[in-house]
């Protein structure tokens, strides 16, 4: 018996974490909305958009607005500071704090599986620079996909990156368990993912919307708090700005 006691002992004493150094925490985000509370950790791997989304969270940049596009089987996008107190009907999405953001586009590690947080962007068209907006953020619903689409997904990424981004294998399995909206990687940055709340975003991209994807009873971020910060958050924070 006592030598089955030392052995537990020795394996206990070997396991990860049991006495080396903890896990670094990552900075979380809650988001408290009228459809129940969402929590989202952030990137060290995307430190300007972290340090931006915890700066505006901090500031009370999120607190009234409305997570005014969702489309079903796909994402809700929030973060324009027009929707705060918009009237209903009010076509939303060209807000922002008056600065873009340079991409951290960082693949195959940040991609869009299902629960992925990303920040908008206008266009290729007039944005061919990929800038992300300033505040504008969606999270991903997306779907499952078999492996013959998300071949056709990783065609269409390799077309649209102009031969820099791919779907790996890894990701395709990821995709095939999870879901999620794989057409978009390469193209946008993701810089974060959500943790806590998922049944909140099945419910808000079920909604009822208008002709322009705004659901027909606001769904209002109430407030956001920013619950932690990891050691490296605030770092990046004097590259975070860059004019439209």
């Amino acid at each position: 018996m006592k030598k089955l006691i030392l052995l537990a002992i020795a394996l206990f004493s070997i396991l990860p974490g049991a006495e080396g150094k903890p896990r670094e925490r990552r900075s979380v985000v809650r988001l408290e909305t009228s459809a129940g509370v969402i929590r989202i950790a952030l990137s060290d791997d995307t430190p300007v958009h972290r340090d931006n989304f915890l700066k505006l969270a901090a500031g009370g940049f999120y607190d009234g607005t409305l997570f005014h596009r969702v489309v079903k089987d796909f994402m809700i996008q929030g973060g324009d500071p027009d929707s705060r107190n918009a009237p209903r009907g009010k076509v939303l999405g060209e807000g922002s704090p008056g600065y873009r953001l340079a991409p951290e586009i960082d693949l195959p590690y940040q991609y869009h599986l299902r629960g992925a947080v990303a920040m908008a962007r206008e266009g290729d068209e007039s944005n061919p620079d990929r800038l992300s907006n300033g505040s504008q953020f969606y999270i991903v619903w997306g779907k499952k996909h078999t492996m013959k689409e998300l071949d056709a997904c990783s065609a269409q990424v390799e077309e649209a990156t102009g031969g820099a981004a791919r779907l790996t294998r890894d990701m395709k399995l990821e995709y095939l368990d999870q879901g999620g909206a794989p057409h978009l990687d390469g193209q946008y940055t993701v810089f974060g993912e959500v943790i806590e709340g998922m049944d909140v975003v099945e419910r808000i991209q079920a909604a009822a919307t208008d002709g322009n994807d705004r659901p027909l009873d606001d769904v209002v971020v109430r407030r956001a708090v920013v619950e932690q910060r990891s050691k490296k958050a605030g770092a990046a924070m004097e590259k975070t700005r860059r004019r439209p």
